[in-house]
């Protein structure tokens, strides 16, 4: 059962959310849920049901707060999330709202299982396009039974297919996102970026360009994680986030390699046999390349996801959050760190058409005007 039995104020809260909220199905259909051929209403239904189930388990973080034996982890994660939620509007110029005001506990590790794909032959993923949000290169199912479905049949028509659980997702403004218990299994940087990033989506967000989109997003919560903790006097905390961001880069830069030889295999004249042949030959080289950077970096935190039976959906993506973020640094020091010079900036370059955008950003890296 999705409400308690017992009508406290949270639970009014909730119904008359849940009220709201099934007043706005259509809209919700529109945001979040993609129009493609192959859709069906089971998906467009997983997809309002499996957000407004949400809906219904959210409460005021100060009542998941008072509950009776709430353990101190949890606790001292509210708080900080609650913290990182002020300093992302009086700080950061992140949009003031009821985002990340409330708490929901989903009870299970991810709150969407998102589906990749790629052909057999090709590192470009397959795409799904919404309306407001434009085509993107992913689908994401509220229960990873659907998730999982989806993936095999895929399967079947001989795409390569990666299933991952992410931990939240963003609405972009149309509903107010609580906090999600999937979101607290994290260390400190990387929860008040996560709700520094997922803010980000509220302010700039332009339909159909994920690595435009999700660059940005990256990048104001590398700055912002950057201020939070200059602001607490912590340099020590923050020195381990620049090293392991260093690490990240690293890794993706090896993933990226990857994905760089595989196209180039793919565009070759050999035949499929050869391709699928050297396709395998590569994926093992990368996984090779992976244990000798580990052995010195001793960062063991993708272990878990090189350990995949990898295939070209897995290095899709590679791309879409990080290669433009320098170019938004770079922005970001050419307006003197002025985060509202920044954001006008970038909303200025949301104007232009997607080449001459990506054009004029990548401009802020030789600095050119």
């Amino acid at each position: 059962m999705l409400l308690p039995p017992v009508k406290t104020e949270a639970h009014k809260h909730s119904m008359q959310l849940a009220r709201k909220h099934l007043r706005n199905l259509a809209l919700l259909a529109l945001v979040i849920i993609p129009l493609s051929a192959c859709s069906t209403l089971g998906y467009y239904w997983q997809a309002a049901s499996g957000h407004l189930a949400i809906m219904h388990k959210q409460q005021p973080i100060n009542e998941a707060l008072a509950q009776p034996g709430i353990d101190d982890k949890r606790k001292q994660q509210l708080e900080l999330a609650q913290r990182a939620r002020d300093f992302a509007s009086q700080v950061l110029l992140l949009p003031e709202n009821d985002s990340y005001r409330r708490f929901a506990d989903l009870g299970r590790p991810f709150a969407v299982w998102n589906v990749v794909a790629a052909p057999e032959l090709s590192v470009t993923a397959e795409h799904w396009c919404f309306l407001f949000v434009g085509c993107v290169s992913y689908r994401g199912y509220f229960a990873k039974e659907d998730a999982e479905a989806l993936a095999g049949t895929l399967r079947t028509q001989g795409m390569d297919v990666y299933v991952g659980g992410v931990a939240a997702y963003s609405t972009l403004g149309y509903f107010d996102d609580p906090l999600l218990s999937t979101m607290l299994k994290q260390d400190e940087a990387a929860l008040v970026g996560l709700i520094f990033h997922e803010l980000s989506h509220q302010l700039v967000y332009i339909k159909g360009d994920s690595e435009f989109n999700e660059a940005f997003a990256t990048a104001v919560e590398q700055e912002g994680v950057r201020r939070w903790f200059l602001a607490k006097g912590q340099a020590e905390p923050y020195q381990r986030y620049v090293q392991e961001l260093q690490f990240s880069r690293e890794f993706y830069q090896l993933l990226r390699g990857a994905r760089a030889e595989l196209k180039q295999c793919y565009a070759s004249t050999a035949s499929s046999v050869e391709k699928r042949a050297q396709k395998q030959a590569l994926l093992i080289a990368l996984k090779n390349h992976y244990q000798q950077w580990k052995a010195q970096s001793k960062d063991t935190r993708f272990d878990r996801w090189m350990e995949q039976d990898l295939n070209n959906a897995h290095l899709a993506l590679v791309a879409t959050y990080h290669e433009q973020v320098p170019a938004f640094m770079a922005l970001l020091v050419n307006q003197k760190g002025d985060l509202a010079a920044f954001y006008q900036a970038v909303k200025e370059l949301a104007e232009l058409e997607k080449g001459a955008r990506h054009a004029r950003l990548d401009d802020n890296l030789s600095g050119s005007p």
